[in-house]
């Protein structure tokens, strides 16, 4: 077992996102695998951050309304931290969280839809947000390429806990994802012997793609969308739908939408359709149902894709669990 690092509470902040702003449902994506890096109940959430290469502790805690929205965010780590450290970690993490985001005018143009209206009312100021960084997130992609979700977590885990740092902080022990090129001197071989298969050459790469400079998220959060899919596209291992998903959660582009997984092809059939997931309405067809949603395709779907995610924590949904299959 790795020696446990503990963390002691540094800073604290608040900070106050656009209204409306719905804590729970942004913070917790009951569709993301639990992975060992965090931890939610309603109203807190803790999670690792390597920022800067440095592993943290954050706590986040609702303390106002979805009218009236505030954040306390307790940063823990195992050194005081410079005040332009803590500012640049905050920034950040409204960003990847999506504090700024205004959502009245999504609201106003599909409040009277007949999917969308209702789930405003239940999840009114959710957030599209995720806490990984680029990197982070391609490493999650590429556990996820054809493997069920069972599958993935044990491929995550076995990442995490060999090459990750286990932190403890606020009573909570919780893995923080390694740095960029935490993997030089790691062999494919190394890699396979964790099981994940093929994806041992595509972890490696993308360790190396990111260690050697080769990709820099910040410098393309400023290109266009087209710049952006052309250089993820020639990172190996990568292919369109690893891509659809970067640009919503990393990039917050929410009109794209022009990919569909089998697995998700299965689940948007029988929402949507109500069609049997073993004969799934055709991929063109599912595109062309969400350019109702104009400029908000990937965002209403995110909407209503959460939805369906919450309703299977409250209660036994058959045809969705043979699907997950964890």
């Amino acid at each position: 077992m790795k020696k446990t690092i503990k963390l002691k509470l540094q800073k604290t902040a608040q900070v106050k996102p656009t209204k409306p702003f719905a804590f729970d449902p942004t913070f917790h994506k009951p569709d993301h695998f639990t992975s060992g890096d965090n931890y939610w109940e309603p109203g807190i959430r803790w999670q690792t951050w390597n920022w800067r290469k440095k592993c943290l502790g954050i706590k986040f805690s609702s303390k106002g309304t979805i009218a009236n929205p505030l954040i306390e965010i307790k940063v823990y780590a195992k050194e005081k931290l410079l005040a332009e450290f803590v500012d640049s970690l905050i920034e950040e993490i409204q960003y990847r969280y999506n504090f700024n985001l205004d959502l009245e005018d999504f609201y106003k143009s599909f409040s009277k839809d007949s999917v969308l209206g209702p789930i405003f009312k239940k999840w009114r100021g959710m957030r599209p947000g995720h806490p990984s960084s680029l990197y982070e997130y391609l490493i999650i992609g590429i556990v996820l390429q054809n493997a069920s979700v069972r599958r993935s977590v044990q491929m995550f885990k076995a990442l995490l806990e060999n090459y990750g740092t286990l932190l403890e902080f606020d009573d909570k022990k919780l893995w923080c994802f390694w740095s960029p090129g935490r993997l030089q001197n790691v062999s494919i071989d190394d890699l396979r012997t964790l099981k994940v298969g093929y994806r041992a050459k595509s972890i490696r790469k993308m360790d190396d793609n990111f260690s050697q400079g080769l990709i820099d998220e910040y410098k393309l959060r400023k290109q266009d969308r087209e710049a952006q899919m052309t250089e993820l596209l020639k990172l190996y291992g990568v292919g369109p739908a690893t891509v659809w998903y970067l640009l919503f959660d990393v990039f917050h582009h929410l009109d794209f939408f022009n990919h569909v997984s089998p697995w998700e092809q299965k689940i948007y059939s029988k929402l949507f359709f109500n069609r049997n997931p073993e004969n799934p309405v055709p991929v063109s067809q599912l595109l062309k149902h969400f350019e109702r949603y104009g400029k908000y395709k990937q965002l209403a779907v995110h909407y209503i894709w959460e939805d369906l995610w919450w309703k299977r924590k409250h209660e036994h949904i058959p045809w969705l669990e043979k699907e997950i299959r964890i």
